[in-house]
């Protein structure tokens, strides 16, 4: 795959590299278990080995590569440890992240999150669910946007790249995105009402989701998982 010069301008070739491989280990394109290769990656992507290797390193403090004397670089399983603690973190916050929504979003940002239920939407209609992927994780950002945290917002998503793994795999194996958006509408409507309970309510329901199948997903991928 080369490199265009309009993708290399929108940022470093690390950043690039970086975008592109932690992409595909997120959405399981890149299995975890999977040995990575400098060498392989540099050509593949057109670019030095200088940018791989800086991509390598910031995976691996994200603890989504792992580096081994004798053995190399190799994709990391889910812990599930780090998925339940993301999702404790996570779980906290956002429930009062919403309360805090209900009473103190402005016209402005709860029209941006009726935008955003819009395009879920049309992408549901459409059967794309990358997008709807993009766009749930939009959701939630908006949220915290409206609320003046959206350093919050980094902080957690730090820590639930370990649950962002996991939601994805369950999507790729269980499209119940219909679900899912209805539970998004159920948080804006309560957060449009001004109901901080209901808000909060929805929330604990809809983080709750991947909890509830965790356990399936590693019956039915037990290599994927430590």
């Amino acid at each position: 795959m080369l490199v265009s010069q309009t993708q290399r301008s929108r940022g470093s070739s690390r950043d690039y590299v970086y975008g592109m491989i932690k992409g595909q280990i997120m959405n399981g394109e890149i299995a975890p278990g999977t040995k990575l290769s400098e060498k392989e990656i540099s050509e593949k992507l057109n670019v030095s080995r200088t940018p791989v290797r800086e991509a390598f390193l910031q995976l691996n403090q994200e603890e989504l590569l792992g580096v081994y004397p004798q053995i190399g670089t190799i994709v990391t399983k889910i812990d599930l440890k780090l998925v339940e603690e993301g999702r404790f973190v996570r779980e906290n916050i956002e429930r009062a992240i919403v309360r805090d929504a209900a009473t103190e979003m402005d016209k402005e940002n709860l029209l941006q999150l009726e935008t955003n239920l819009t395009l879920q939407d049309f992408s549901l209609e459409k059967g794309s669910f990358k997008r709807l992927f993009e766009l749930d994780d939009e959701f939630h950002q908006l949220l915290y946007r409206g609320c003046g945290k959206i350093r919050t917002w980094d902080m957690v998503k730090r820590m639930n790249i370990q649950f962002d793994r996991l939601r994805l795999l369950r999507l790729a194996v269980n499209h119940d995105w219909h679900h899912i958006v209805g539970q998004h509408r159920k948080i804006f409507d309560a957060v449009a009402a001004s109901d901080p309970d209901k808000a909060e309510e929805a929330t604990l329901e809809h983080l709750k989701l991947v909890n509830v199948e965790k356990e399936a997903l590693r019956k039915e991928n037990p290599d994927f998982f430590v």
